[in-house]
């Protein structure tokens, strides 16, 4: 259902600010990403002024931030520093991209569930794709078997356990919403597990967030860390390095998603 009645053009970039950057928005917790706080939402108005002068819809704006992804994990495909490169720029235009396609829809009112099932299979299959990527670089091509489908296994390993974490917090609220509860509000209460030895090790995980390593803007930023570093070892080998550490941290990453999880608040009645 619409949000808002449809509106015409913005008259001004303040006016579009205030209606499609709300401090709902801007103050959400969780659905936030740290590079929208930090810069893409002071830009992304100026990218949703000129799509409002188009007929393209939100969804549409969604199904480009979706081929942006894709065209982000392709990029690693190209040997080297350039393809890193190359993803590293497309990872952050995918995210500015993802600002505008919300902003598009509450200017529009065109709010829809259809939006967020669209975005939510734009950040899934992107981040799912980036691993696979990074593992046939670690695997170079051609592949000579059956020593490089080790890295290509890792690399599909590596995306099953990005999808699986991600998946937990949409079970979240798919358990919620079968239990009849309501849904969950975006604040630090209702994440914080209950049980003290959890907290704490919570709490210690800020201080080393690999857990958060595994978006799309992060990955893209470590392959092009690992590829400059391939300059002096080698690209292949610094590929095999960052797959190899990202495989057991993901691992791990999930273990504790799902303990803080069964911990908190979130999943209790």
């Amino acid at each position: 259902m619409p949000s808002s009645p449809t509106r015409g053009r913005p008259s001004s970039i303040d006016e579009l600010r205030a209606v499609a950057q709300p401090p709902e928005v801007r103050g959400r917790r969780n659905a936030e990403h740290w590079t929208a706080s930090l810069y893409l939402r002071s830009v992304s108005p100026y990218l949703t002024w000129l799509l409002l002068k188009t007929s393209i819809s939100a969804n549409g704006v969604t199904g480009l931030m979706i081929l942006v992804g894709w065209s982000t994990a392709a990029a690693l495909l190209i040997p080297g520093v350039p393809g890193a490169c190359l993803a590293l720029v497309l990872g952050q235009l995918q995210m500015l991209v993802d600002c505008s396609d919300g902003e598009v829809a509450r200017w529009r009112g065109t709010s829809s569930p259809a939006g967020v099932f669209l975005d939510k299979v734009g950040h899934y299959t992107t981040e799912s794709l980036i691993p696979i990527a990074l593992g046939i670089r670690a695997a170079g091509f051609p592949f000579e078997a059956p020593q490089d489908f080790l890295w290509t296994t890792l690399g599909f390993a590596l995306a099953l356990l990005i999808v699986l974490n991600k998946a937990l917090n949409d079970m979240v609220h798919v358990a919620r919403a079968n239990a009849g509860l309501a849904k969950l509000a975006d604040r630090q209460g209702e994440s914080e597990p209950s049980q003290q030895l959890v907290a704490r090790l919570r709490r210690l995980a800020r201080f080393v967030p690999f857990h958060r390593l595994y978006h799309s803007v992060e990955l893209t930023m470590l392959a092009f860390v690992f590829a400059i570093i391939g300059l002096f070892i080698g690209g292949p080998l610094a590929d095999r390095i960052l797959l190899a550490a990202l495989v057991p941290l993901a691992g791990l990453a999930v273990v504790g998603h799902f303990v803080a999880i069964m911990a908190s608040k979130r999943v209790r009645s």
